[in-house]
């Protein structure tokens, strides 16, 4: 697409536009890190129009522009969007979703939070309805809105699109006047057996959900002990129960144990369905 082409005015050219900005955001999303003049070659428009579109897309923390790369990486001060972080760990996700599976019962209230890893869940729940899913994601507010057998609490609050859900002051009031059975979530990093997340806005959320619930299970994949983040949330002691994939170092598992966390291994989904309390 030519410059002129794009300065031709009206909703085309925001439509264009618009398009375009998705294709850059899905592409440095699919790959991790793209160089900018590359992305000016591979979508046929000027480094002033990729500059301006990606300084569009970090504006919405959709990805982030530094030293001549687009990058969908997160750091231990900026979580990567949801739509990035939804691409990796797939089949490991997809294992501890169906892990704990086990530990839903029909007809109780569940937190979920803006993890992708419980996202994943979300899709498996109508295997356990009657349930009340209290979530204040709009993705899973979306998936969920018109299930059989789901009632639905939607928080609303202040709307963070690289997560795609509601957090702030009126989100974690809505919270504190709640109690459920299990409130069930994921984190950005492992760092000294505790809980880290990139921004505060997240843990203060995450931390009304689990002071509102009877029961707080975390779901981690292997690749959060080798992260970094900020902000801490809680020390998985505190949780009643930890589920991790298949992948995780054994010594992390044998650690964990040693203070007395409860830890499941998570087999993996396409393999025949093992005792989970087995020592990996």
């Amino acid at each position: 697409m030519t410059m002129s082409t794009e300065a031709s005015g009206g909703d085309g050219r925001n439509s264009r536009q618009a398009a375009r900005q998705r294709a850059i955001s899905e592409a440095v999303m699919a790959e991790g890190a793209i160089r900018i003049d590359e992305l000016a070659e591979r979508f046929d428009i000027s480094l002033m129009t990729v500059h301006r579109d990606l300084d569009e897309l970090e504006s919405r923390a959709l990805l982030r522009k530094s030293r001549g790369v687009a990058t969908a990486l997160s750091s231990s001060l900026v979580e990567s969007s949801d739509v990035f972080r939804l691409g990796q760990q797939q089949a490991e996700k997809e294992s501890l979703a169906h892990a704990v599976l086990d530990y839903i019962e029909p007809g109780q209230a569940i937190f979920l939070d803006d993890s992708t890893t419980v996202l994943k869940l979300a899709q498996l729940l109508p295997k356990k309805a009657p349930l009340t899913v209290i979530t204040n994601v709009l993705t899973i507010m979306n998936q969920l809105a018109n299930v059989r057998g789901i009632s639905l609490l939607a928080l609303g609050g202040n709307y963070y699109n690289w997560c795609s859900a509601f957090m702030g002051r009126m989100t974690n009031e809505a919270i504190s006047t709640l109690r459920a059975d299990t409130f069930i979530m994921s984190t950005s990093a492992i760092t000294d057996d505790t809980c880290f997340h990139q921004t505060l806005e997240t843990v203060d959320t995450k931390r009304a959900m689990f002071n509102a619930a009877a029961t707080r299970i975390l779901l981690v994949d292997h690749t959060k002990f080798e992260k970094r983040a900020l902000h801490a949330l809680a020390h998985l002691t505190e949780y009643d129960l930890v589920i991790v994939d298949d992948k995780t170092d054994v010594a992390h598992i044998t650690r964990l144990r040693s203070q007395g966390v409860n830890v499941v291994v998570a087999p993996s989904h396409r393999s025949p369905r093992a005792d989970s309390t087995a020592t990996a």
